[in-house]
């Protein structure tokens, strides 16, 4: 009886990965939903696990190989209770085996010295029963360390059970002893740039020329190989055109400063701008439903559900998030989430399912300090809504001039399904909710 590890279902638009590290090696022992091997998507590293306990007897996929969804990784052969009635045969078969050379010792003693039989009767014994004690090594008492060393994996301390899978290659392949490490993540958990810190691979800009020469040649990790691949598929298959607008953020900002202690003493958590422009965009949403489509052959689908997708930057690159059901999600849950699901990109936590099923996407550059940008799409998606740094700038308002907080965004659509008077609307709409929070509140 054999179980076959594939390459599970990788999420929406994803079809391969490649073998990143087998977190076991040819005939180990593997416990059901113990990770068996390691895969590198351009979105998340995902560890495979085993559907069944086991020994791994074969593997068929190599580190660094890429595989589609549904390939054969390797099988676990079910011969665990086979290998654990190998050793008491052995000592039964051993003890018959001691008994028998016992007897004709006995046997082919003269009978007319039963004192000297008496005295070198031991000596013969012991001489006998060297090729008992190797027999006794030849068993396979390995195995038995090995499932203790499994135990002890199971045992394994929090701050080793805690760390991602990108953070427990590193210290698997430089061999680096974690409790002399202090973490800088929630709780003390140790991060990526704490290790590269630690072995001093991110030299400064003035000693790479002096660490690395005039030039440098990195081969593109697979992240960076998919994401490039499918931003340009993005511009290629999509009629992708991008409508600006400004939004004065007067309003949220002396909102967030009225209301900030009262929301944190009681949800526990800061009242910040994501929240806001995820509510006006579910309104945008609602009454512009070809921007929540997306196109599938000749069809067109129109998603009645409001998954938002928001844009986290990380040490291996981009990643996309989603807020499920973002409509029903009051403020404070909007905040908590975008905070949960931050924390696990950063982290290197994130699975498929936080990844999947995203409608439309906000990306925001502002954190990074860009002014100006034009998103491009999150396929399969035809909309993404580009936020940048809020500034002060001079305003007309009511033939006066006045300095306000004032944000530029951005609305990058796919032209194919999504009519100019629709995408303008849509960010028009956007414009007067964030100006105006109060119509949120009142949903209008």
């Amino acid at each position: 009886m054999s179980e076959k590890i594939l390459v599970p279902v990788l999420g929406e638009s994803l079809n391969e990965a490649t073998v990143s590290k087998w977190l076991k090696s040819k005939g180990d022992i593997v416990n059901a939903d113990e990770a068996v091997v390691e895969l590198e998507t351009d979105k998340v590293n995902l560890e495979v696990p085993a559907s069944v306990s086991g020994v791994l007897s074969e593997i068929n996929s190599n580190e660094g190989d890429t595989v589609q969804v549904g390939t054969v990784l390797g099988v676990i052969s079910d011969s665990t209770n086979k290998i654990e009635k190998i050793k008491p045969k052995n000592i039964e078969a051993q003890e018959e085996e001691k008994i028998s050379i016992t007897d004709e010792i006995v046997k082919d003693q003269p009978d007319n010295n039963k004192e000297t039989n008496i005295q070198s009767e031991p000596t013969m014994l012991n001489e006998e029963e060297k090729p008992l004690i190797l027999n006794e090594e030849e068993e396979p008492l390995i195995l038995s360390e090995e499932a203790e060393i499994d135990e002890k994996k199971i045992d394994a301390p929090a701050k080793e059970i805690n760390l991602s899978p990108a953070v427990r290659k590193i210290v698997t392949e430089k061999n680096i002893d974690i409790n002399t490490i202090q973490g800088s993540g929630k709780d003390g958990r140790i991060l990526k740039g704490d290790l590269i810190s630690l072995m001093g691979e991110n030299p400064q800009p003035n000693q790479r020329k002096i660490k690395f020469g005039q030039e440098e040649r990195i081969k593109m990790t697979r992240l960076r190989q998919t994401i490039a691949k499918r931003l340009k598929e993005a511009q290629e298959n999509a009629a992708m055109l991008t409508t600006f607008n400004e939004v004065d953020m007067s309003g949220i900002i002396s909102m967030r400063k009225e209301n900030q202690e009262d929301f944190q003493n009681r949800y526990n958590i800061k009242l910040g701008f994501m929240s806001f422009f995820v509510k006006a965009c579910v309104v945008g949403l609602k009454l512009f439903p070809a921007i929540n489509a997306e196109i599938e052959g000749q069809d067109i689908i129109y998603k009645n559900y409001y998954n938002i997708s928001f844009a986290v930057g990380t040490e291996k690159g981009l990643v996309v998030p989603v807020l499920k059901n973002a409509d029903e999600m009051s403020f404070a849950e909007i905040e908590k989430e975008i905070k949960k699901l931050s924390e696990k990109a950063k982290n290197g936590s994130l699975t498929i399912e936080d990844l999947q099923g995203g409608t439309f996407t906000i990306s925001n550059g502002g954190v990074y300090g860009s002014m100006l940008s034009t998103p491009i799409l999150n396929p399969p998606q035809s909309g993404v809504l580009g936020m940048h740094n809020i500034v002060e700038r001079p305003i007309v308002e009511n033939g006066e001039i006045k300095i306000k907080p004032v944000m530029y965004l951005a609305l990058s659509y796919d032209h194919r399904i999504i009519d100019g008077k629709e995408s303008v609307s849509f960010l028009k709409t956007i414009k007067e909710n964030l100006e105006d929070p109060r119509r949120l509140f009142l949903n209008i």
